[in-house]
Formats: structure tokens, C-alpha cells, sequence
């Protein structure tokens, strides 16, 4: 109906603009769960607001993991869970985040701030958004649709259940976590207390996206021994660990980075270097699709490892491998009904769905080897991670619909708001 559509417009515009100016980066170099203290800010507000919607059990751990369960209105449909990440990605400031409304698009350049702008000429996707509202950043910040795109989506579409009872739904589990950008909010997840025989996290991007594959996923920590002595005096005997890391570095295949690759190719990426003459270390990421494919370009990290330690006597070289996810794929494929209920659930807001693999991960991957089939739904996000995110405000209309209308399908129901 018109007046829900004007309902959930509102709504979600204004809990995005509350949930992204709370400053949640998560640190990769932290050994805490969470990694960053700040992401209790906005896990308390949501804790607050999920009571406040009459939510009867409401549990936010030690951990930052938040669980709450509504009831359902129907007898014996199989619980399942919401589930988004609060946390935002240290790739770029998120803090003092400023959200900009566009009401009614013009079609034209968007700017952000005197330096910097959204063109559509780049960004052909703000062009499917003409005359519409469009979220961006005030070209400082990260906007930080990933993840609080996803939370204020579920919470909306939790909000539109909780005032109207007479649709029917399962019992359901509404699941917040953090650190999902440095791959460790799930270590400490209780994946035992979850009642849900499915999950869906909220964290794509494209309207209409459906993700049920991912890559398989390691962090491979390179560290370089040198041996350190006055150069004055080194022939023969230094070791430099910071040019072995950056000879390391340079051998690391250029056709095979996140740049030069798409579609289901994968990738090496290095993220971090740094260090001196006795000692540096790099950090590098793999990406792929195929889990055997995934573990030979590990095995060649170890083979540079060895080439580098060739070329500088004295020094050596150790590697640190962590796997961080595998491909979801496997454990979805025995409950094909999952994906097709999500399907079917986009097609009733009008929209035909695309089904495609994610370049990436999300807490789904681990949730799913946890044993709890865990796809993935858009959140309608565009340019994550840096300056020139936006998100237009139907795309997340859809997506908190989407939620309904899956949650009526798993309680054997078929309609839409």
C-alpha cells in the first residue's frame, strides 16, 4: 500500500542517518572482541530501540554480539535469523560521519564537497535513480553502508512486523555483530545459543542481489628476519628485511591483484608493509572461488618466501597463514528452497532478482560452516569504504520489504507490503 511505502521511506531514511554518524572502525591490529570499544555505542542504541519495539529477549554479550527473538504469529515455521555487522571499515575515516540527502536526483554531478564529486558519467549506476533520494558522503568520510545500511533495513523491517501482528511470521532472531570488516567478529560468536535453522545477512550491494556463493578466504602474515650491521661495514654480511620485503612485495603477480581481476577470477592483494632493516613484515590477502585454487596461491606465497630468502643470505623469511572463510556455496546447496524463497520474496516488491557470487565475504560464510546456511540480500550500497559510497533510498525500501516478504514465506504466507 502507498501509505507503507511512505512509511518505510521515512523510516529508513532517518534510522541510516542515526546509525552511520556513530563512529563504529573497527582495528585490525587489535587482539579485543570486539576490536574497538566504540562499537558498544551504537550496539546499545539498537539493544535500547529493539526493547522499545517490545522485543521480549534481548541478550548484547560481552563480545558485542547482540541476539534478540521475536515471537512468531504462526504455530511450526522454522525459525530464522536477520543478521548485519555494526561495525565500518578502517580502509577510511569513519568518523564524524556526515550524511547528505539529494532529494529528488537531478541526474547530473553530485558534489560531495569543493574537491570532490559523484559523476555519473563514472558512476553510471546513480543514473537508475533519477528523481529519487540519494544518500552520500560529505567527500571526508566513508558513509558506511556497509554494514549500517543492512542494520537499518532489518530494524525497519523488524518495526513494520512488531506493529502489525496479523502478518504472519515465524519466530525470529534479529543478530548484530561486530568486526565483520577485519574478519573477527565471528571468533567469538555464539553460534550454539542461535534457534535458527536458516540466516540471512543483509550486506550486498546492487538492488535486487541475491549472493550465495563467496570466496574461500585466507590472511597470510609474511615476516622478514634481516641481520642488521652499519652499512659502512656490511659487505657480505647485512641482510635488509625491508628491501626483502619489498622485493617480496614487487614478485607478488600484477595480473593477478584485485585491479586486473573480475567475475570469478581471484586474487593476490597485499594490504600492509612495514619495517626496517632488521625486521619487516607484509600482510597479504587471498581470494577464490575454488578452495583447491585458493590453497595453491597460498603454497606459492610459501615458494616466494623461499625465492626471497635466496637472494639475501643471512635473512630469513616466515609465514603466518589464517584461514578467514570459506566459500558458503557448499552449505547452501543441499536447501536449495533458501535461496529460491529469496527470490521469490524480491519478485514480490516488483523487481526481478539477480543471483550472482561475492568478490568478497560476509559473516555469513562463517555462520554457514557454524552449520547455519547463512545467503546473502542486498542493501542497495554502491562505492564501499571510501569517499564516494552512496546508497539511493528505494534500493533500501526494497530491501527492508525483501525482509518481509521472506519472512512471510517461511511462514507459508505469500503477499507484500
Amino acid at each position: 500500500m502507498e501509505q507503507d511505502r511512505a512509511w518505510f521511506d521515512t523510516d529508513l531514511l532517518e534510522r541510516f542517518q542515526r546509525y552511520a554518524r556513530v563512529h563504529t572502525t573497527s582495528d585490525p591490529h587489535s587482539s579485543t572482541t570486539p576490536t574497538t570499544e566504540r562499537q558498544f555505542d551504537l550496539a546499545r542504541i539498537l539493544e535500547a530501540e529493539l526493547r522499545a519495539l517490545g522485543v521480549p529477549d534481548v541478550t548484547l554479550d560481552q563480545h558485542c554480539n547482540l541476539i534478540a527473538r521475536l515471537p512468531g504469529t504462526v504455530d511450526g515455521g522454522e525459525t530464522i535469523g536477520l543478521m548485519a555487522h555494526i561495525d565500518t571499515a578502517p580502509d577510511f575515516s569513519g568518523e564524524a560521519v556526515n550524511p547528505r540527502v539529494i532529494r529528488e536526483y537531478d541526474g547530473g554531478t553530485i558534489r560531495l564537497n569543493d574537491e570532490f564529486a559523484l559523476d555519473p558519467a563514472e558512476y553510471p549506476m546513480l543514473s537508475r535513480y533519477v528523481g529519487q533520494t540519494i544518500v552520500t558522503t560529505d567527500g571526508t568520510t566513508l558513509l558506511g553502508a556497509d554494514d549500517k545500511a543492512g542494520v537499518a533495513e532489518i530494524m525497519s523491517a523488524v518495526s513494520y512486523l512488531s506493529s502489525h501482528p496479523e502478518i504472519p511470521r515465524p519466530d525470529l532472531e534479529i543478530v548484530f555483530t561486530p568486526d565483520e570488516e577485519t574478519g573477527r567478529g565471528m571468533e567469538t560468536f555464539p553460534a550454539d545459543a542461535l534457534r535458527s535453522r536458516f540466516c540471512f545477512t543483509v550486506d550486498g550491494t546492487d538492488e535486487a542481489g541475491i549472493e550465495a556463493e563467496c570466496f574461500t578466504a585466507y590472511k597470510v602474515t609474511v615476516t622478514f628476519a634481516g641481520y642488521s650491521i652499519h652499512p659502512g661495514s656490511a659487505r657480505g654480511k647485512l641482510a635488509n628485511a625491508a628491501a626483502m620485503a619489498s622485493l617480496y612485495a614487487s614478485l607478488l603477480p600484477r595480473s593477478e591483484s584485485p585491479e586486473a581481476t573480475d567475475g570469478r577470477y581471484g586474487f593476490y592483494c597485499l594490504t600492509e608493509i612495514s619495517g626496517s632493516i632488521a625486521q619487516a613484515q607484509l600482510a597479504v590477502i587471498v581470494r577464490d572461488f575454488d578452495a583447491d585454487a585458493a590453497q595453491r596461491r597460498v603454497a606459492f606465497l610459501e615458494t616466494l618466501a623461499r625465492t626471497v630468502e635466496g637472494a639475501y643470505p643471512g635473512g630469513s623469511v616466515e609465514l603466518d597463514t589464517v584461514r578467514q572463510y570459506v566459500n558458503m556455496a557448499e552449505f547452501l546447496k543441499p536447501h536449495p528452497q533458501v535461496v529460491e524463497r529469496m527470490l521469490e520474496a524480491v519478485r514480490l516488491t516488483g523487481m526481478e532478482p539477480t543471483l550472482h557470487a561475492i568478490r568478497g565475504g560476509t559473516d555469513g560464510a562463517r555462520l554457514s560452516e557454524k552449520g547455519v546456511p547463512t545467503p546473502n540480500l542486498f542493501t542497495g550500497g554502491q562505492n564501499l569504504h571510501g569517499r564516494y559510497e552512496w546508497i539511493a533510498l528505494p534500493a533500501m525500501v526494497r530491501a527492508s520489504k525483501s525482509i518481509v516478504n521472506l519472512v512471510q514465506l517461511f511462514a507459508g504466507a505469500r503477499s507484500s507490503p
